[in-house]
């Protein structure tokens, strides 16, 4: 399995690479040097779930921020650099944990050979990022147009100019927003590539088209093994990006914790608010830590047995409910109590 093998890389206190938990990123959309308001998302992404987080550096405001940024913050900060090798520096003498550049537009091996010199002084690790946006006129007229074949490419060249600076603490990150180009350049790339692959369809859209596109194509490249960590990069409130990509490693396999959902689409025979019902409990699962499957059923004729997979589930019929626990009716109770009857059995879960 490709992740089993791909090279451990430490960023901050977090692991990623050689079979380690594949972990969930974001980036800010504030003002970096708006250090109130960077701080004030950061700390909303970490209470969602997010374990490395991303601040864009553009210039000498933004890299001192850093400083700043990270007393306040728990989780490791990564610099986003694009063509200034200045400002990459810059960030890691303010303390970022990792640096994100596109070795091939920060102004020539010169520059670039001074930003690996004091990467490794520190030790800190460089994601070496690709777009299929910003793929090289040359690999374009070479493979006749942007292609995955053309991404990889262009992304093991940078990572061989890093090496040939002799450094190897990378992270690779190729990214498209065409789906199945990102698929396919993950396959192509992961039997090539011995470092960590960071894993995103980069500007995927909405939350509502975003989400989507996101979950096709991290859905086909992790379950072949590939990916050490993952965005859903999504336009909108980041923390979305986080609820997004916890549902899609869980539904994966590829991480537990946290109540699963789930819900009936709902039919004639639905006698209560059944989608409200179900966004509520959506809602209020979220402040659990269980591990633990909850189903919201709309009638009382098929609820029970399509329940008997979790662990609990509320199903709903005329004027009242049921309570159900792995698959045996509780209690009857009324429709106003519901949602009532089963936050008090998750209080008590394991009691």
């Amino acid at each position: 399995m490709y992740r089993d093998n791909t090279k451990v890389v430490h960023i901050g206190d977090k692991v990623i690479g050689g079979g380690n938990p594949i972990l969930i990123q974001s980036m800010t959309n504030t003002k970096t040097w708006d250090v109130k308001a960077t701080v004030e998302q950061i700390l909303r992404l970490e209470e969602a779930g997010c374990e490395i987080i991303r601040c864009t550096v553009p210039n000498e405001e933004a890299a001192k921020a850093i400083s700043l940024i990270k007393k306040e913050i728990h989780i490791p900060l990564v610099a986003d650099i694009h063509f200034d090798y200045k400002m990459a520096i810059a960030a890691m003498e303010n303390g970022a944990d990792k640096i994100r550049i596109n070795p091939g537009n920060i102004g020539g091996i010169d520059n670039l050979n001074a930003v690996v010199k004091v990467a490794k002084e520190r030790n800190i690790p460089i994601r070496v990022g690709v777009n299929s946006g910003s793929l090289e006129k040359e690999l374009v007229e070479k493979y006749k147009g942007v292609t995955a074949e053309g991404i990889v490419e262009s992304a093991l060249d940078k990572v061989r100019m890093i090496e040939d600076a002799d450094y190897d603490n990378m992270v690779v990150s190729i990214k498209s927003s065409d789906v199945m180009m990102c698929v396919k350049a993950h396959e192509l790339i992961a039997p090539k590539c011995k470092y960590p692959l960071h894993v995103g369809i980069t500007e995927a859209g909405t939350v509502k088209s975003g989400n989507i596109k996101s979950s096709v194509g991290l859905g086909i490249i992790l379950n072949q093994g590939i990916g050490d960590t993952i965005r859903v990069s999504l336009t909108g409130d980041p923390v979305e990006e986080i609820v997004s990509a916890k549902l899609i490693l869980r539904t994966l396999g590829l991480r537990k914790g946290g109540i699963e959902v789930v819900s009936c689409p709902t039919c004639g025979r639905t006698n209560i608010d059944m989608i409200s019902l179900a966004n509520s409990v959506e809602q209020m699962v979220a402040g659990y830590d269980l591990d633990i499957k909850v189903a919201v059923m709309g009638c009382a004729v098929n609820g029970p047995g399509e329940a008997k997979e979790a662990d609990l589930g509320i199903a709903g019929g005329k004027n009242e409910g049921l309570l159900i626990k792995r698959g045996e009716i509780v209690k009857k109770v009324p429709e106003s109590e519901l949602l009532n009857t089963l936050k008090f059995e998750l209080d008590n879960w394991g009691k």
